[in-house]
């Protein structure tokens, strides 16, 4: 990771993973991006090596831009989709444009907008993933890497092989990164504290200094609390919302791992928060706040 820092992208050219034919289970990534370059490719060279062999990004701003794509469609097992009129287009007759449990997010600005985004993104993902012959398909951002903490070696495709035949789907609860410094670089590698998810705690310790520690608010320090997940790729699926799957022919079966998670960098620098209000022309105002961020 430094040394993809300094040396620019030279560290990724000509990678080799085993051939993909025949490893089992077959596990895709998809998540919708406008990261540069030198964020994508440690998240993607990080994820192959943990075993994920398929990734479907959607991508705008800087990760659209031919000097990135360019790179990225040159990676085996990495599928770009680009923001055009005819993809929106496409999505405006999606099915899940339709239903009721999306549309309060609709037609609001910011998060919200790509609250909606992420979930129509996710919906063609899962036809994409089918077609490819994935077994396992999960939702991620570049600020996140999955964690496979309890398998019995470290690899995500360990985990799943491991997880029972009836179980549709696998919650990643999530740490938050707790950043120590004003001059990070490179997350991925200068970042190395976080903030355990209350899954992962022992609930006599977390519920026990609750009102001194969360101060009236439940979700101090978090940008988010309810984790990420696989899950099987199997006819009828759908999202639900950013974090999770469904099943429109039945409630899917799902287990919570115990130490496993997502790793999430969020707002490591902070440019990172100044490029999300500049994207949705955000004042630093309460009542933006509230528009602006869920």
């Amino acid at each position: 990771g430094r040394s993809a820092s300094s040396h620019g992208i030279s560290l990724y050219r000509g990678w080799s993973f085993d051939s993909d034919t025949a490893i089992t289970p077959k596990i895709c990534i998809t998540g919708s991006t406008s990261a540069s370059l030198h964020q994508i490719l440690p998240w993607l060279y990080y994820h192959k090596v943990i075993g994920v062999s398929h990734f479907i990004l959607f991508v705008e701003g800087e990760a659209a831009k031919p000097a990135v794509t360019s790179v990225l469609e040159s990676i085996r097992g990495v599928k770009i989709i680009y923001r055009t009129k005819e993809l929106k287009e496409q999505q405006d007759r999606s099915r899940i444009w339709n239903e009721t449990w999306l549309s309060g997010f609709f037609y609001k600005p910011c998060n919200y907008e790509l609250f909606v985004k992420q979930s129509l993104n996710m919906e063609m993902a899962i036809v994409m993933a089918r077609e490819a012959g994935m077994d396992w398909i999960i939702h991620l951002d570049t600020d996140e890497l999955i964690h496979p903490a309890g398998a019995r070696e470290y690899s995500l495709r360990r985990l799943l092989l491991d997880v029972p035949d009836n179980v549709d789907m696998v919650i990643f609860p999530n740490y938050e990164s707790s950043v120590e410094r004003d001059d990070i670089k490179d997350p991925f590698t200068e970042v190395s504290m976080f903030k355990k998810n209350y899954d992962h705690l022992p609930k006599d310790t977390y519920f026990g200094l609750y009102k001194e520690a969360t101060r009236g608010n439940p979700n101090y320090f978090l940008t988010y609390g309810n984790g990420k997940s696989a899950a099987r790729v199997q006819e009828h699926m759908r999202p639900n919302g950013a974090h999770r799957w469904h099943n429109y022919m039945k409630s899917p079966n799902e287990i919570k791992l115990e130490e496993a998670a997502i790793l999430h960098y969020t707002y490591t620098k902070f440019s990172d928060l100044t490029s999300r209000r500049d994207r949705c022309g955000c004042k630093p105002t309460k009542e933006d706040v509230k528009r602006c961020f869920i």
